[in-house]
């Protein structure tokens, strides 16, 4: 059979990550994000706000404004919820606990990304001592912030919620806002 102007186009239902895929996927690029932070520091230790300086600060601003922020609104609209109504008196303190972390990391985020984007913009006027203790300070909030969600969120809340659910209800959502779609799709669908 084949579709003319006037016949529908063939359905097919439409494959979306499990939504904890889609978490995995952003934590890793976080871990690049951060990586790329500290090298940030070191070229600009070494070399100063000079053209890698900048195209590095303006990956991490770019990565941080837009994933990163949409990743933690994620979490708090598909994960924090209901587990901070678990009944788990651990469970609900890990989840409070990181509902805190993400108000800290926006703050230190706030001091920190003016001082990058000072260096994406090649202005000279950085303080590379205050912006190295602040990527500091950053780097192992999210690093800690992202260990406890893999070690006991994300497996508490895996269980809790059917394959559909993840797919539908989670991935569907996160795929329409999500600034890393291309990259988690090719990612989450492609056979490991």
């Amino acid at each position: 059979m084949t579709s003319g102007p006037d016949s529908p186009a063939p359905s097919r239902a439409a494959a979306h990550a499990d939504g904890f895929d889609v978490l995995d996927v952003c934590h890793r690029h976080t871990v690049l994000a951060l990586g790329k932070l500290a090298a940030l520091i070191t070229r600009l230790s070494v070399h100063g706000p000079d053209d890698t300086a900048r195209s590095l600060a303006g990956e991490i601003l770019h990565y941080f404004e837009t994933t990163a922020r949409q990743h933690h609104e994620d979490e708090g609209r598909h994960l924090f919820p209901r587990l901070a109504v678990s009944g788990d008196a651990e469970l609900v303190h890990n989840v409070l606990r990181l509902q805190q972390d993400l108000d800290w990391l926006e703050e230190d985020w706030m001091e920190l990304a003016p001082r990058i984007a000072a260096v994406a913009n090649g202005h000279i006027g950085y303080d590379l001592d205050l912006l190295r203790d602040g990527a500091a300070t950053f780097t192992v909030l999210s690093h800690d912030h992202m260990a406890l969600e893999e070690s006991c969120i994300y497996p508490q809340e895996r269980a809790q919620l059917g394959a559909r659910e993840r797919r539908y209800a989670m991935g569907r959502a996160m795929e329409e806002v999500s600034p890393l779609a291309e990259t988690w799709r090719h990612t989450c669908h492609t056979p490991h």
